[in-house]
């Protein structure tokens, strides 16, 4: 199973034939027999994905600190990760567990993405009926990193936990925002930046999120979108919150 996802194979037949192909070589690797499609099914279906879930953090561990020092294009020390997910869509008749809709199967990737290296660090498979906003349960806060988010993670009680925790986090605003502006700080417009503001929740969700937020505005010239993001940080310039923002808003 190792060398099926060292060299990409798509299926136990796949597998099967290219192991075939190169019989006389596999006693290198301690295999002394032909490999069937039953074997690996078998083994499959017997061995504990623990094995390999342990085995995948060991690696991720490894490669982090490979990629530790790697540029991605925001002059930040801090660790930043980008929390988003994938549908992937099911043949219902095949998986009839994977719930979705009436006549579709899905399920849901939420992947936590350490944007040096483009390194998962925490994925979590769900049926394609669970909200995305819901993952933020699962994880497990690490403070001074940053969590870029889109809007489906708008959740104001979970993000005064991340903000508790001494995490920083930046996440696109929705439209219908309810807030009151308590200060306007200068920006340069020609840069695309519109405004930076502080400001407070709406009466009704305050209760939620006691503190003050950063309101960001900005102007993308390439997609031609004014994008709006929310963010406990206010150190950094705005232009670098929006920087940062800018892969997850496109």
């Amino acid at each position: 199973m190792a060398f099926a996802q060292l060299t990409y194979r798509e299926s136990l037949r796949d597998i099967e034939t290219c192991l075939r192909a190169q019989r006389n070589k596999l006693y290198h690797i301690g295999i002394r027999s032909n490999v069937y499609r039953n074997t690996l099914s078998n083994a499959n279906k017997i061995r504990d994905w623990r094995i390999y879930a342990d085995f995948a953090q060991t690696l991720i561990n490894t490669a982090r600190k490979l990629y530790a020092d790697e540029d991605f294009g925001v002059d930040l020390d801090q660790t930043v990760y980008a929390l988003d997910s994938t549908t992937i869509d099911l043949c219902l008749s095949v998986f009839p567990w994977a719930t979705f809709r009436q006549t579709k199967g899905a399920i849901k990737l939420h992947t936590l993405l350490d944007l040096r290296g483009n390194i998962p660090s925490f994925i979590h498979i769900s049926d394609g009926k669970l909200h995305d906003v819901n993952v933020l349960d699962q994880l497990i806060p690490e403070p001074g990193v940053f969590y870029i988010m889109d809007r489906g993670y708008l959740d104001f009680e979970r993000l005064y936990i991340l903000s508790q925790c001494a995490a920083f986090y930046i996440i696109r605003a929705k439209s219908n925002l309810q807030f009151r502006r308590l200060y306007s700080h200068p920006v340069d417009k020609s840069t695309g930046l519109k405004c930076d503001q502080t400001i407070v929740k709406g009466f009704y969700t305050y209760r939620s999120y006691p503190e003050k937020l950063r309101r960001i505005k900005y102007y993308d010239v390439e997609t031609e979108k004014m994008l709006v993001f929310l963010t406990n940080n206010f150190t950094l310039p705005a232009l670098t919150i929006a920087a940062i923002s800018m892969p997850m808003a496109s």
